[in-house]
């Protein structure tokens, strides 16, 4: 597959987008095909930025949907509402919580892999986050400065895709 300029390339080096570069953090477990749920690899594959996601109370965005109070994230294979969103004060399946006290999900993005009709198995989210610290690797997202990822989600096109490769 051959990058356009509008799209966000993903290497084990960094990222490009739009003829910047950008240092970034990926998995643990490096960029592959993914083997399961929880193994930490960043998949491989070209994918969609399907939502931005975002706290109103720690940043201003034009676009994106507000992270509610109650927020979480399904990563229980053996539910129904499995790899998505689910607004639930006290949820009883395995799940990450997306109001956080940390600024890693103040902004985030969701990638079309395994979403929206979600595979049990196949791994759950692959977000585009903001990083612990620089190059701090993930459970198998891709994490930026805070700085770098709101330039990234400003200057998103309609038809920029998410290429993540070796």
């Amino acid at each position: 597959m051959t990058p356009r300029f509008d799209d966000l390339v993903i290497t084990h080096w960094g990222a490009r987008f739009q003829g910047r570069r950008f240092p970034c953090a990926i998995g643990r477990g490096g960029i592959g095909v993914k083997q399961g749920e929880g193994d930490g690899i960043t998949p491989v594959g070209a994918f969609e930025l399907a939502r931005i996601y975002y706290r109103p109370d720690r940043l201003k965005c034009a676009d994106g949907r507000i992270i509610g109070l109650t927020d979480v994230w399904s990563d229980d294979p053996s539910v129904p509402n499995y790899n998505h969103l689910v607004r639930s004060a006290r949820p009883s399946f395995s799940h990450e919580k997306l109001r956080r006290p940390d600024p890693l999900y103040n902004a985030f993005g969701v990638l079309t892999y395994n979403w929206p009709n979600a595979t049990p198995g196949q791994g759950s989210a692959i977000f585009l986050h903001v990083w612990r610290k620089p190059r701090h690797r993930t459970e198998g997202c891709v994490a930026f400065s805070r700085r770098d990822l709101l330039y990234i989600f400003c200057n998103w096109g309609s038809g920029s895709r998410v290429i993540i490769g070796r």
